[in-house]
């Protein structure tokens, strides 16, 4: 077994810091390595009026307008951030700049200071933001893909829900390791959530009946609440739409690795994901 996929088959399907910090460990020399090659385009653009509202580009500003990436990073609703200190999450912005797009990483409003539905209304925000603003810096307005993993996708999946315009701003949406609604409320959630009517702020209907062309992604090693939502969306889907999604079952990775190691020599993932880019676009 390659030695990386042994390490993550060890760690099992836990959630945690230290989970977290060996997957870190595992990336580390690739991804900084990465970060060194593609530095940041553009930093800490304004989107909105909260010191949160901020993001980053990545990629060439010359040549022909580019297909535009925005990645939405994960962490519980709590925390995490586009990469200001490490190169989590900014990975995803370098590995669009390195396929010849412009990648786009935001921070968005953080629970429990600011509650459902203010990461969907930012993922909406940021996508306004970059439909006046990103022809600047290279990128087409008119062919972008907005992509979420774990609370990333949640709030990807509530500005579909909030946004009933969305098919006229974006041209699809990847979804990575998200909650939807197929399955009860975590306790911890309801940081973000609060404590009543999970049912009706949950993205489930809008994920469900969209248009969007999708992409939906699960890790082998996601816990099971995730691979129920992922299995949840997918039987929804095939029963609204006479068809499956377009999805990944991910060998050999788990919730924290399934973005964190896009931009690395592991491109099953990635090679999925630039074939749903060319598809769609």
């Amino acid at each position: 077994m390659n030695p990386i996929r042994h390490s993550i088959a060890a760690m099992g399907q836990g959630l945690g810091p230290s989970v977290l910090d060996q997957c870190h460990a595992l990336f580390d020399e690739e991804q900084s390595a990465l970060a060194r090659a593609v530095p940041v385009a553009a930093r800490d653009l304004a989107y909105g009026p909260h010191e949160r509202h901020r993001l980053d580009l990545y990629g060439a500003a010359e040549g022909a307008p580019k297909p535009v990436v925005l990645f939405v990073h994960g962490g519980g609703f709590v925390l995490g951030d586009k990469g200001d200190t490490s190169w989590a999450n900014a990975a995803v912005g370098r590995m669009a700049a390195q396929r010849g797009w412009i990648g786009a990483v935001m921070n968005y409003r953080l629970a429990p200071d600011h509650l459902w539905p203010a990461g969907s209304q930012d993922v909406a925000a940021a996508v306004d933001y970059l439909r006046g603003a990103v022809a600047e810096h290279g990128g087409d307005p008119d062919r972008i893909v907005v992509m979420g993993t774990s609370a990333g996708a949640v709030h990807v999946s509530g500005f579909l829900k909030l946004r009933p315009d969305h098919g006229s701003l974006v041209r699809g949406a990847v979804l990575l390791s998200g909650l939807y609604g197929f399955t009860p409320i975590d306790p911890k959630d309801e940081r973000y959530y609060g404590s009543d009517d999970y049912a009706a702020k949950a993205p489930l209907d809008a994920v469900v009946e969209t248009q969007l062309p999708l992409l939906m992604a699960c890790a082998q090693h996601d816990p099971a609440r995730f691979q129920a939502e992922f299995l949840g969306l997918m039987q929804a889907r095939l029963a609204r739409h006479d068809t499956m999604p377009r999805a990944v079952l991910l060998p050999g990775h788990n919730h924290y690795t399934m973005a964190m190691h896009l931009g690395t020599s592991d491109r099953r993932l990635e090679e999925e994901i630039a074939a749903f880019l060319e598809d769609i676009l």
